[in-house]
């Protein structure tokens, strides 16, 4: 079916289940940021592959809500469709609780699959529509009534994740969580967060495509662990792991009902913002709900020291990878026969020769030329754009090993920069340098190292539509929270944590520049005015020359930048051909 034959057959389901507004959010029962090709019920209903978009469909109307990250890319991919895009944050774009209120009629029926809003969503939606009295309907899934051929639920094994990788055992964990349960007065912890599940019991799987998480949900309390999750993908020997360190293992649409069992005198703990309604439509009325950022989101934050040294290795391999595709790209291919798919393809061919990588982190973002300002563009075998010796790409792109997680971006000139170009990628330079040479005290949230990296930008008028940076996961999602560094970015940076640097400029329909290396957060100094910390540089990969005007460059960021550039040299030259690394010492060279 065609998208415009696919919402006609959702109206007809509509009107049959007397509804007048479907909403098809793109998640998953656990509020993924990527989710299994079972719950891509958005995408394949509309044809939009951003990982983050909701797409409402009334009786006349069919729109789709997304965030800056998407715009370009929602336009393109919604032509001929018949649905609006709506461009949410930008000023006299209604939301869509808004929007709802002002489409419907006073008792309208709005319907949903409970298992795919969080609470914070269905809550906001309630309020919104009390003043028409508009009734929310939770208990079916209309696009499964239309979607032929769904894909099931992955049954594919899971793995244990070692203590020697992970540096700490799925027991001490659980010691850790039942502690801070105590001191908060929760009696049930609940988690459906899929990543916050794998680290706690140490579990990996391959259920969403390069996030090596498990389809599961768990329920901790004093005295018992639950893992529910299909009998199928746990084989003997790991069962038997798992029930000796004290988990009770549970079929995974079980866990409703364990939920529907739990004692009204009880304190249950979720975070509202993940956690889906049909979890708190689950459990009795009677029992008091603490709704908040769950116990392990912050636990997992801070990586230890095994951990810390796992991401040093990763980003070793995955520099060198990095150098061998950019020797490539510049001193073998022929770029008159390449497109940004096929040097995408070189890339993961290079990175994934690597025993030790696992897996991609995302499928990597190949922009040419104007598709490099589309901020999450991944090319298409069949559209992706042709290369030329001349021009900008940019790549942004990872790898998941055992022991890390890896996350960069660099931007490229294919032939000689125009001065303009030199003159934006050295803007983003700039900011990407006085992030990484930034010295603050712990705790310091993230919002303010954001308007350091922004500030050379924003004094040439200019801006960036995302945030600075993101946690990153330990051989987990590529994008981890609590901590980022963005203008909403609350959280205190603490020793310990990854966050990636990624400051941007993106020019709609010319040209894009985004630089990105991942940075630990190391302590520095304590003295009589705080614990200082500063950002310990991860990534290994030169910046392009090309695009660097120095003198743009103050001196100190002129120094920052030749003895980055001589570590990356001295780390990476074991690992190349000779080749190699005669390429890489003159991309090294001081400015």
């Amino acid at each position: 079916m065609t998208v415009v034959e696919k919402i006609t057959a959702l109206r007809k389901q509509m009107v049959s289940n007397q509804l007048d507004a479907w909403i098809v959010p793109g998640a998953d029962p656990h509020q993924s940021e990527y989710v299994p090709s079972h719950w891509k019920a958005r995408e394949w209903i509309s044809g939009f592959t951003g990982s983050a978009g909701t797409i409402v469909v009334t009786k006349e109307s069919a729109g789709l809500w997304t965030d800056s990250r998407y715009f370009l890319q929602a336009e393109s991919e919604l032509k001929g469709s018949s649905i609006k895009l709506f461009k949410a944050g930008l000023p006299n774009v209604p939301s869509i609780e808004k929007w709802l209120v002002q489409e419907l009629a006073e008792k309208s029926s709005i319907g949903f699959d409970a298992t795919l809003l969080s609470i914070s969503q269905v809550k906001s939606i309630n309020n919104e529509c009390a003043s028409k009295k508009i009734n929310l309907v939770t208990d079916r899934d209309l696009v499964n009534q239309i979607w032929d051929n769904r894909p099931e639920i992955s049954k594919t094994k899971i793995n244990l994740h070692s203590v020697e990788l992970s540096g700490e055992s799925r027991v001490d964990k659980l010691k850790r969580i039942r502690i801070k349960m105590k001191q908060g007065g929760v009696h049930q912890l609940v988690l459906s967060t899929l990543d916050d599940i794998a680290w706690t019991f140490n579990i990996r799987g391959k259920d969403i495509r390069h996030c090596p998480v498990v389809i599961s949900f768990a329920i901790i309390n004093d005295k018992e662990a639950k893992l529910f999750i299909p009998s199928e993908k746990i084989n003997s020997d790991i069962k038997q792991e798992l029930q000796t360190d004290g988990l009770t293992l549970f079929e995974y649409l079980d866990f409703y009902d364990h939920l529907a069992q739990f004692s009204h005198h009880e304190t249950i703990l979720f975070d509202a913002s993940k956690t889906n309604q049909k979890i708190i439509d689950s459990i009795p009325k009677e029992c008091n709900t603490i709704q908040t950022s769950n116990i392990v989101f912050p636990l997992k934050a801070i990586k230890n020291k095994t951990q810390l040294k796992g991401f040093r290795k990763a980003h070793l391999l995955d520099g060198a990878a990095m150098v061998k595709w950019l020797y490539w790209l510049d001193s073998k291919a022929d770029l008159d026969v390449h497109s940004e798919s096929t040097v995408a393809d070189k890339l993961n061919e290079i990175r994934l020769d690597a025993e030790e990588c696992l897996d991609l982190s995302f499928p990597p973002i190949v922009g040419y030329q104007a598709n490099g300002a589309i901020i999450h563009y991944t090319p298409n075998p069949e559209t992706a754009s042709p290369l030329k010796k001349e021009g900008i790409l940019l790549i942004d792109s990872g790898g998941q090993y055992p022991f890390g997680t890896t996350d960069i971006t660099r931007t490229i000139a294919l032939g000689s920069p125009t001065a303009e170009q030199i003159r934006w990628n050295t803007i983003v330079l700039k900011g990407h340098i006085n992030l990484a040479m930034a010295v603050f005290p712990e705790n310091t949230p993230g919002a303010q190292l954001d308007a350091i990296a922004r500030y050379p930008i924003w004094a040439e008028k200019l801006n960036y539509g995302h945030g600075t940076g993101h946690g990153v996961g330990h051989f987990l999602n590529v994008h981890e929270g609590p901590q980022s560094v963005s203008p909403k970015g609350k959280v205190g940076l603490r020793s310990g944590m990854i966050i990636s640097n990624e400051p941007g400029l993106y020019i709609d329909g010319s040209v894009g520049f985004r630089i990105e290396s991942m940075v630990a957060v190391v302590e520095l100094e304590k003295n009589d005015f705080g614990n200082f910390c500063s950002l310990e540089m991860l990534t290994l990969c030169p910046y392009d020359a090309k695009l660097i005007d120095a003198a743009l460059l103050t001196k100190k960021e002129q120094t920052w930048l030749n003895e980055y550039h001589q570590m990356v040299f001295k780390k990476l030259e074991f690992l190349l051909t000779n080749d190699e690394k005669i390429w890489l010492q003159d991309k090294t060279k001081p400015i």
